[in-house]
Formats: structure tokens, C-alpha cells, sequence
């Protein structure tokens, strides 16, 4: 499955948004739709880190730290580490259609900081099963999340 390319005049408008509404809604988008997944991880070694989504394709970066509850947006303008990669490696990391060590090798995924961060929180996410990220999902996305995998994998 191939996302269509983001059109320029989007990506120049996203681009120039203020990070902290972006993050903002990232973080609450996480908390309801991951977190309630991701809780129950050792989260003790990275809790109060800056993190850096950056959407190179978008130019939007978003920031978050891990707190007791769930993600928390940061305003800050720097990070502890940042992954970088466009919208479609993305949506194909959170898929599971794309393992991140290959687009990691391939120079799609990028990260930047602490590594040895970025690595850890990586290998913590790795191991938490797709299936369990898409039960715990609100009424009803989890089957349309599987769906879109499903539909990605019969196109590959």
C-alpha cells in the first residue's frame, strides 16, 4: 500500500503551524488510542524524556514526554531524541507493514539525540503485539486499523 504524496500547499501550511497545538493533539490522540496498550510497560528509565516525532514530508514536529498517565505534549523546541521519517513510513510503522530496523538501515527512519533512547523506547514498542495495540483501541477503530493493514497486505 502506497499513500498518495502529500501536495505541497498542505505540507508548506502544516509546516508552519505552531508545534505545541500539533503536539498537543498527538499526545491526546496517543493517550486514547495507545496508551491504553502501552501503560503496563517499564516506562520508569524514559518518564520525563523529550521526544521529537518529526514528519519530514509535513515539516511538522511534534513533542512529547512520557508522564505517569500517558503522553504529555511539551512546548519545548528540543528533544532527548527525535525520529524522523515521512507520513508514509509512518503510518507503515504503526501498521507493523514496515519493521523499524529496516527502514532504520534503509536511512527512512532516522534517530537523532540519544540513540541509545530512541533505541530502548523502540524495543519497548517492538514488543507489544499488534493485535493487543488494536483491541485496546475506541469502539470500533481497532477493526478499522486491522482492516487497512488487511487491505495493505493483500496489495503488497
Amino acid at each position: 500500500m502506497q499513500l498518495p504524496a502529500i501536495p505541497r500547499p498542505l505540507a508548506r501550511v502544516v509546516g508552519a503551524l505552531p508545534a505545541f497545538p500539533a503536539s498537543l493533539a498527538f499526545s491526546a490522540a496517543g493517550n486514547l488510542a495507545a496508551w491504553p496498550a502501552l501503560r503496563g510497560l517499564d516506562w520508569g528509565e524514559v518518564r520525563g524524556r523529550r521526544f521529537c516525532v518529526h514528519v519530514r514530508d509535513l515539516g511538522l514536529k511534534l513533542y512529547f514526554s512520557v508522564g505517569r498517565k500517558g503522553f504529555v505534549p511539551e512546548v519545548a523546541s528540543s528533544a532527548d531524541v527525535t525520529f524522523t521519517a515521512t507520513t508514509e513510513d509512518f503510518v507503515r510503522l504503526g501498521l507493523r507493514l514496515e519493521d523499524p530496523d529496516t527502514l532504520f538501515f534503509n536511512r527512512r527512519l532516522l534517530i537523532e539525540g540519544d540513540t541509545d533512547l530512541g533505541l530502548r523506547v523502540k524495543n519497548m514498542l517492538d514488543g507489544v503485539e499488534f493485535e493487543e495495540l488494536t483491541r485496546r483501541l475506541p469502539a470500533g477503530l481497532g477493526q478499522v486499523v486491522t482492516g487497512l493493514r488487511q487491505r495493505a497486505q493483500m496489495q503488497a
